[in-house]
């Protein structure tokens, strides 16, 4: 280990370029980064150092999350950013654009690589080109329980001694290792410990030409880039931030080791002195250069960097037993991933979490019904009696706002706090990927991202949630084709109304011995039929508007990992539940003020609600809908939640029935079961009726929510439009031939 002075070896991170990359540099002496290969417990180790001083975001510009956090240790603070998990910085996904921008230009402090001990070889290509960017590094081989559990050991000296940085091993899983990564850390954050990292060397006489050509060129403009061979790579490679760089002058502000007496802002001058001709020079210097390499020059850095990485490999991992590593793994995908049993076994799972996210959430859910509706909105009328309230803005307030925000508590809480945290369990047990791998081959053939499995089945918790999860597609036709369909995904908002309307409709069609398992393959079947449309649109776009072809990526299938309850818990309900059930209620307020209105507010003694139902009657017959399931939906766009109680409410107002409800515009307790049913048939409701309601419920407009979220993650009012207005159009087809269909084979219906 080299030491010196640690004034004069201290780094100074770039703190406008950290700026601009959306980092707040407010009391923090040392900005640390942790980077690596997804699955390798980057999060873990990101929140045993932060605890809970962390946040998340996004990127400036980029639909990419950023999570950032802080820590202190022997006085000094230090701000730390996690970066998007990423198998290489040498392609052109966002995840990697954001990654290798912010080690090249943000320049931290100290960036943290956090590899998985159990494959080493695999993770030291990422280590390797980061050790290109920056020679301020430690290296964090976790997973270091699961590496001995498999007969992997690992020579930690000699790695280090390969890499030239310095190597802890750690199990974050049980907080194993993390005071020697701290003080790692602050070794090289503070200049005690002089990295010297491995470069790569082992490179064809006309590539290393080529660098030397571009090299000698840059540095007659940029004296003294700390990596300037990297840099001529992604030159040559057409790498476009680095080329950007160049024109605008900002690669000078990459020097080596602006001294502490020269202020950025003179740094950034010095930077920019380099004539724009010169710069030219360099970028027409590598194109000549590119095209004497050929179209095969990727594939020699690939296989450069993965030599390398072997040879590390080979020298520090060693297998100790006979048993290889991973047997049961292998052999439990055999059968998840299996051509016969991975389908079976999917669907199986899922349902199984369907199932007792549905039979669980049903005594919380009426818990809080009865403790807000039943107990606590009488309560509210008679304080609004006692302070002489008019009887509209008691109206207004109680019967409206208050009641359709309570609605939707009751009802999507206690789902979503159930789901969630059971869906993150899969993830957390890794199986999730294994459906990615199960759906990768359907989604190609519709033309369609492998991944977009993953933002499905997120869907069915929630549609906002689904779409947020699209991020993870690295194509944006890809990404846009999962955002437009992930409405075919029923979400925890639709179950209810599915549920409701086949228990009273399908299953006392059938024995009552047979009710219930009828009653759940209906709902069931829905739920696959929006798969099957997913997959139908999918392949539809990919054809015509959104033409492409699908692309490849890398899945790595990680262990079998025991899932970690408490974190999980914790994660999911802040991050997921509450997070969505904040944003539902938000939209669920005016929503409830606005059923209030249509159903009080008159002219010549009827109300807007029922001229609406009469008018949209015969419209909506053709689809074997009515006017106040219309309406309803109108009405019910903030919140799914609330479309039963809005129809109970509206079918009561029309039909005229007495002793339901609390009155006109108040929403109906649905618990009982009989009398919902008894208000729908007094409405006119017939099988049909119901078969379209459920049709109708998976295939219409997004919640608002969901609409709000697709604006946010696509930026486009085009395609905001598109994901609104698509499956509601489909919806509307759908119940016309569901409908005629019917009255051929039922002509006296």
């Amino acid at each position: 280990m080299e030491v010196k002075n640690s004034c004069e070896a201290c780094p100074i991170y770039h703190r406008e370029n950290l700026t601009r990359l959306g980092v707040d540099l407010e009391n923090a002496d040392y900005v640390i980064t942790l980077a690596g290969n997804p699955n390798t417990g980057k999060s873990t180790v990101f929140n045993n150092l932060t605890g809970l001083r962390q946040h998340t975001g996004n990127w400036p510009g980029k639909t990419v999350t950023r999570a950032e956090g802080a820590y202190s240790y022997n006085e000094k603070r230090y701000k730390v950013v996690d970066l998007p998990g990423t198998y290489s910085l040498l392609s052109t996904s966002v995840d990697e654009e954001v990654a290798r921008d912010f080690i090249l230009f943000g320049r931290p402090n100290v960036t943290v690589i956090v590899a998985d001990a159990t494959r080493l070889e695999r993770n030291l290509n990422l280590a390797l080109q980061i050790l290109e960017i920056t020679d301020r590094a430690v290296l964090c081989v976790n997973l270091m329980d699961e590496a001995r559990r498999n007969h992997i050991e690992i020579n930690v000296r000699a790695l280090s001694r390969e890499l030239g940085i310095p190597v802890i091993t750690a199990s974050a899983r049980s907080k194993q290792g993390m005071q020697e990564l701290l003080s790692a850390i602050e070794e090289v954050a503070s200049g005690k410990y002089v990295c010297k990292p491995r470069r790569t060397k082992s490179q064809p006489a006309n590539l290393k030409h080529a660098i030397s050509v571009i090299a000698e060129k840059i540095n007659g403009v940029f004296p003294d880039l700390p990596n300037v061979n990297w840099v001529v790579l992604r030159l040559l490679e057409g790498d476009q931030s680095i080329i950007n760089a160049i024109h605008s002058g900002d690669l000078g502000s990459l020097k080596q080791d602006l001294p502490s007496t020269v202020s950025e802002e003179e740094g950034g001058k010095n930077a920019g002195l380099a004539s724009e001709k010169e710069r030219e020079e360099i970028l027409s210097a590598a194109n000549a250069e590119r095209w004497d390499l050929g179209l095969n020059f990727h594939d020699t850095v690939i296989e450069t960097i993965y030599s390398e990485a072997s040879a590390v490999a080979r020298k520090t991992v060693f297998l100790s037993g006979d048993k290889p590593p991973y047997s049961l793994d292998l052999k439990i995908d055999k059968i998840v991933t299996g051509k016969w049993t991975g389908f079976p076994i999917m669907f199986l799972l899922l349902a199984g979490v369907f199932w007792i996210t549905i039979s669980g959430a049903n005594y919380p859910s009426g818990l809080l019904f009865s403790l807000l509706v039943d107990k606590l909105h009488p309560l509210l009328n008679g304080w609004a009696q006692a302070a002489h309230f008019p009887w509209w803005l008691s109206g207004v307030l109680i019967d409206g706002a208050y009641l359709s925000m309570a609605w939707v508590i009751s009802v999507m809480l206690p789902p979503m706090a159930i789901f969630f945290p059971l869906f993150t369990l899969l993830e957390d047990f890794g199986y999730l990927p294994r459906v990615a791998f199960n759906m990768d081959s359907l989604f190609r053939k519709a033309g369609a991202h492998g991944k977009q499995a993953l933002t499905m089945s997120m869907g069915f918790g929630c549609n906002a949630a689904g779409v947020v999860a699209a991020r993870v597609i690295d194509s944006p036709r890809e990404r846009l084709i999962a955002i437009i369909t992930n409405n075919f995904s029923l979400c925890n908002g639709r179950w209810p109304t599915q549920i409701l309307i086949a228990t009273i409709f399908i299953g006392t069609a059938v024995p009552a011995a047979m009710a219930g398992i009828v009653s759940a393959a209906a709902v069931v079947s829905v739920a696959l039929l929006g798969i099957f449309l997913s997959l139908v649109v999918s392949w539809g776009l990919s054809k015509t508007v959104l033409k492409g072809e699908a692309s490849t990526f890398s899945l790595e299938l990680p262990p079998y990992r025991p899932p970690r309850i408490w974190q999980t818990l914790y994660t999911s309900l802040i991050d997921r539940t509450i997070f969505v059930l904040w944003r539902a209620m938000v939209f669920a307020v005016p929503a409830g003020i606005l059923i209030w209105l249509v159903a009080n507010v008159t002219i010549n003694g009827v109300s807007l609600a029922e001229y609406f139902i009469d008018w949209a009657n015969p419209f909506a017959f053709v689809f074997g809908l009515n006017g106040i399931i219309l309406l309803a939906y109108i009405i019910a766009i903030p919140a799914n939640e609330i479309v039963i109680p809005t129809i109970l409410m509206l079918t009561v107002l029309m039909t005229g029935i007495t002793g339901v409800g609390a009155g006109a515009g108040v929403m109906i307790d649905n618990a009982s079961i009989s009398q919902t049913g008894d208000i729908l048939h007094a409405g006119g409701w017939t099988t049909l009726t119901a078969v379209n309601l459920m049709l109708f419920s998976l295939l219409h407009n997004p919640c608002s929510t969901t609409i709000f979220t697709i604006y946010k993650e696509t930026k486009s009012l085009k395609w905001t439009m598109v994901s609104t207005f698509l499956p509601l159009a489909l919806g509307f087809a759908v119940c016309f031939f569901t409908t005629h269909i019917w009255f051929l084979i039922h002509p006296m219906s």
